[in-house]
């Protein structure tokens, strides 16, 4: 028994650390494919190609079969210690279902009087069920590496940037394809447009009606879902919920991205993201369809496409519409009432932030059970109710209401006589709602700006300047920063040396970030407003102000001179919005070093201000 554990630790010192080195080298050779093969989809899908083109592209995707084949199967044999550690119930499924590709080389083929067998081993055989199933594990290999990356010590303001930089310059090139677009686009189109997806924006120097195809929206819409739920969002769901555990330190990275409460609730968190996500967008799908359904002149296939692209748009706060003139097409502009009331809901709850919708999910849960607890004991739970609603939750819905009404009420007034005129009292009223509810971040537009009366642009223009709440799909400063603003004013006031609400006094950490959101915000704006107003002098200055405004709040309803700019305004805006989606403050700390804590501090001094 003492030989043979020493050999076994012999062969464990001489042998694992090159088993070590040949696993990791078939595991980059697959991340390498796994890129390989979802650029050849892309292009064999995007491109219109010859028969030789197909039969190389069959060659490469039997070579990437085998390759992430071998490297699944050499993981589950020479390092199936690590494999088990780092493998859940997912992955275990996806591998058995790439396994099944291999019966068609193994066995042959069932005769036709077998029917199931037949049946099934045809479906094994198929391009369709093999290049999903790759596809998907392709997907979910990268998501890994990425968070896998996070190990590095990367600085995570750096890692959200860029991340987003990647998925723009990726979107760029798909909308480049020969069939996304009808003629074609520049770069400096595509690009513009990927970054308006991305950062849902909505703003476009194009006719999207008469510039993208079927295929071209439904990369738009892909980005925008990718843009709005955040690209670390989804690459980290994938990698802990089908690659299994990660190192701690990548989980408190992706932690702080989401704002979890807590390690032990991160992949919670993260699943309750894509369960709202999913839901509230199937659900408006749904109610969407119910109103537009045989009042368009479309059939049944481009309604489910309308609903479901529309929906995705209003819930991520984008506002892209594949309609001429958008939704002030007359086809939806009047009689069509419920359809604006479910996208103005739609863009609430999205941006109203994912921290809120997770702690009204939970409460709801707490006095649902409650609720059954009291029905089965006839006895009411002793736990106290108070407290349920988070801190964050309740300003987040105290001044995000205030907000959608007063904005409702200006509205109304201001144009009820004047652009609503040719409405009725139930479209005035609609209108006045949606309108309310765009600024928020959303690039909707029923309502020609260029028609508002001056008090409805420079109510407009604050609202969007404020935009959404924090940690959602909407853009702006955010509403949580513009409420810990108002109330330190308010406590400076009263002459208060703490600001107080809701019983909890605000963190002199959350005040200060508040007030250099506001004030980098603002300066970013008037520095673009100013380079613009220099390189487009042929463009009114309310224009300028109005596209740069709709670029740095991600809103996109500007006064519709996007495409009076030249290349270099246009790819100033790009960038506006850029920094609009990431955020300054995320720029800045990503590239300025930051200062250690140190445990003295300077006598105080005091600076007249009046």
């Amino acid at each position: 028994m003492k030989f043979n554990r020493q050999l076994l630790l012999y062969q464990n010192k001489l042998i694992y650390p090159y088993v070590k080195v040949f696993l990791n080298i078939l595991m980059v050779l697959s991340y390498v494919v796994s890129a390989l093969l979802i650029s050849a989809v892309i292009y064999e899908y995007g491109f219109p190609i010859t028969e030789v083109e197909t039969t190389m592209l069959a060659q490469f995707y039997k070579v990437a079969w085998i390759v992430i084949l071998v490297n699944i199967l050499a993981h589950m044999t020479l390092g199936f210690k690590d494999t088990r550690l780092h493998y859940n119930a997912v992955t275990w499924i996806l591998v058995f279902l790439l396994l099944l590709t291999l019966i068609p080389v193994l066995f042959n083929k069932p005769d036709p009087e077998h029917q199931g067998m037949h049946w099934f081993w045809n479906l094994m055989a198929s391009k369709g069920y093999r290049l999903s199933i790759l596809i998907i594990i392709s997907l979910f290999d990268l998501s890994n590496g990425i968070v896998r990356l996070l190990g590095r010590r990367t600085n995570p303001s750096l890692i959200l940037a860029g991340s987003f930089l990647v998925i723009i310059m990726i979107g760029a090139v798909l909308l480049k394809l020969p069939n996304s677009t009808f003629n074609g686009i520049t770069w400096y189109d595509s690009i513009f447009m990927s970054t308006s997806a991305v950062c849902v924006t909505g703003l476009s120097p194009l006719d999207m009606a008469a510039t993208f195809t079927p295929t071209g929206f439904t990369i738009l819409a892909i980005l925008i879902q990718v843009g709005g739920l955040g690209v670390m969002t989804f690459t980290s769901f994938f990698a802990l919920f089908f690659m299994g555990n990660t190192s701690v330190y990548n989980q408190v990275m992706v932690r702080d991205m989401v704002n979890s409460d807590s390690l032990g609730s991160l992949f919670s968190t993260l699943f309750d993201i894509f369960v709202f996500t999913i839901c509230i967008e199937a659900a408006g799908m749904v109610v969407i369809w119910t109103d537009i359904h045989g009042t368009l002149g479309m059939d049944l296939e481009e309604e489910v496409y309308f609903s479901a692209f529309h929906a995705i748009s209003a819930f991520c706060n984008s506002g892209m519409s594949f309609l001429p003139d958008g939704l002030a097409n007359p086809m939806v502009l009047h009689g069509h009432i419920p359809l604006f009331l479910y996208l103005s809901f739609l863009v609430i709850l999205g941006g109203i932030g994912f921290p809120v919708l997770v702690n009204l999910h939970q409460t709801l849960v707490f006095k649902l059970r409650s609720l059954w607890h009291f029905i089965r004991t006839r006895h009411w739970s002793a736990k106290s109710y108070y407290h349920l609603y988070n801190l964050n939750t309740r300003i987040a819905l105290l001044f995000t209401g205030i907000l959608l009404g007063v904005a409702w009420l200006c509205f109304a007034c201001f144009e009820w006589n004047g652009v609503l005129r040719d409405f009725t009292i139930p479209e005035k009223l609609t209108q006045s709602f949606f309108l309310a509810v765009c600024p928020r971040s959303v690039g909707f537009n029923s309502i020609d700006p260029g028609t508002w009366s001056i008090q409805t642009l420079m109510l407009y223009a604050l609202l969007m300047w404020v935009g959404g709440c924090s940690q959602s799909t909407a853009g702006g400063i955010k509403v949580n920063s513009f409420a810990v603003i108002i109330l330190n004013m308010w406590a400076m006031v009263r002459g208060s040396e703490r600001v107080e609400v809701f019983g909890r006094e605000l963190s002199a950490d959350s005040i200060r970030r508040a007030n250099a959101t506001a004030l980098m915000s603002l300066s970013t704006l008037f520095l673009f407003v100013a380079v613009l107003s220099y390189l487009e002098p042929q463009v009114s200055f309310r224009g300028l102000f109005y596209e740069c405004l709709a670029a740095i709040s991600t809103d996109g309803v500007g006064l519709g001179i996007t495409p009076q700019l030249d290349t270099a305004g246009r790819l100033l805006i790009t960038a506006l919005m850029f920094i609009g989606r990431v955020g300054l403050i995320t720029v800045l700390l990503g590239v300025v070093k930051q200062k250690k804590h140190t445990k003295y501090r300077y006598p105080s001094g005091e600076i007249i201000i009046n």
